[in-house]
């Protein structure tokens, strides 16, 4: 299993526009195989941080989310959005930063 934490910065204002185009590609990622779970959290004290914290079989099922369709979307949906964006890929052993 690995975890993946991806954190979005959004444009100061942007947050509940970010949260509200994610929901499509929140819902169709977790009827994904390998996918375990999902989740956005928006921080408490800075709402323009959001996190994706997702956990999945393995980083063959990761990759082939990162090319689904509903991805593509999202990312396209997202442009004006996003300041920032940090991920990191967690595995038994290491820890990607992309």
């Amino acid at each position: 299993m690995i975890y993946v934490l991806a954190t979005m910065t959004a444009v100061p204002g942007k947050a509940a526009e970010l949260i509200k185009g994610a929901r499509a590609a929140i819902d169709a990622t977790r009827k994904e195989d390998g996918c375990i779970s999902y989740d956005y959290v928006q921080d408490t004290e800075n709402p323009n941080i959001l996190t994706v914290v997702e956990r999945w079989t393995s980083r063959a099922a990761l990759e082939a989310h990162l090319q689904m369709p509903h991805l593509a979307t999202w990312r396209a949906a997202r442009k004006g959005l996003v300041a920032k964006t940090k991920v990191e890929i967690i595995h038994a052993d290491k820890v990607e930063t992309i």
